[in-house]
């Protein structure tokens, strides 16, 4: 008799297992009940199962959590988890849940930083980016410039402008790390093939000269010729006298328009006043602007002028750049 119920006993555990097993089974492949679809969370760096099942059910996910730590935990997925940000939509499953997260499938976003965007105005739009984690609201620029390793008297022009894909969470310093390294990869290179006889001492030189051509013209075919002008004076010793490096040395003075005042006005950017290349690079400047200032046109232009069409006229002396000034911009 007593075996006999044991036996019973035995089979009835073996039918309750296998209830159990195809329960769990059909649980984890049955799709999750979403409160949006889309829904997204995000998995903390170190972050244990339940931390992250809570975060899945605080995002409107509604997930079992005694059955996902289960699941995890038996599948070996528990010790693969990737910190990041995911993306949920109708019809995944617990178990196609747990293995996008244990394969790091993460959901990501894009942030484009522009040509010719200075420095302040990156910061702004990775402050106004909600996907980019703050940092950086209590680091100051100089103690920025000692992490990233920027040995340059700014940080201006050392963020090279371009489409940065990343995942929800990512912190604006690590963006900025990417921006940089590119930033660095590229004039590096560039430096490194230089023509010879250019009138540029360092790469930050080169940078500083790419980011006023960036800002002079937005025209590709005149990059060249444009980078050639500005060489031009440098050998020649004559002030570069660009408009752009005034406007970035007035700061929030600048108003849409500069006047007689302001090009007298003295500043450390103020090419007007000063000779030679200004102390920083006034924009963020990209590939072309780069290579322009390091492979400029041979040619023997000292001036020009916008046509008002996103072209330049360009002259070799002052006589001929008058009547340019007179022909497009007074209209005479």
């Amino acid at each position: 008799m007593f075996k006999k119920g044991l036996l019973w006993l035995l089979v009835l555990m073996m039918v309750l297992s296998a209830a159990l097993a195809g329960g769990a089974w059909y649980w984890a492949h049955t799709a999750v009940t979403l409160k949006q679809d889309p829904a997204d969370y995000l998995v903390e760096s170190g972050a244990g199962l339940r931390a992250v099942a809570g975060s899945m059910n605080n995002a409107g996910v509604l997930i079992n959590e005694d059955l996902f730590v289960l699941m995890a935990r038996l599948t070996g997925y528990d010790t693969q988890i990737k910190a990041g940000a995911y993306e949920v939509r109708l019809g995944d499953t617990p178990r196609g849940l747990l293995e996008r997260m244990a394969s790091g499938d993460m959901m990501q976003t894009r942030l484009t930083l522009v040509e010719g965007w200075t420095y302040a105005r990156i910061r702004d739009e990775l402050r106004n980016n909600p996907d980019v984690k703050q940092t950086l609201e209590d680091v100051s620029d100089a103690a920025l410039k000692d992490r990233l390793g920027i040995d340059s008297p700014s940080l201006e022009g050392w963020f090279y402008p371009d489409t940065y894909v990343f995942t929800p969470g990512t912190s604006d310093f690590d963006i900025l790390r990417r921006a940089y390294a590119a930033q660095k990869e590229v004039l590096d290179k560039l430096w490194a093939a230089r023509p010879e006889g250019l009138p540029l001492k360092s790469p930050y030189e080169a940078l500083i000269l790419a980011s006023i051509v960036e800002k002079e013209t937005g025209h590709a075919q005149d990059r060249d010729r444009v980078s050639g002008v500005f060489i031009n004076r440098l050998r020649l010793g004559m002030p570069l006298q660009t408009d752009p490096t005034v406007i970035y040395g007035m700061g929030d003075k600048y108003q849409g328009r500069i006047r007689k005042v302001d090009l007298q006005t003295d500043t450390p950017w103020n090419t007007y006043t000063r000779g030679g290349l200004p102390p920083t690079p006034i924009a963020s400047s990209g590939r072309a602007a780069l290579n322009a200032a390091l492979n400029p046109e041979s040619h023997k232009f000292l001036y020009f002028v916008s046509r008002g069409d996103g072209t330049s006229e360009f002259s070799e002396n002052l006589n001929a750049h008058n009547r340019a000034v007179a022909k497009y911009i007074l209209g005479r």
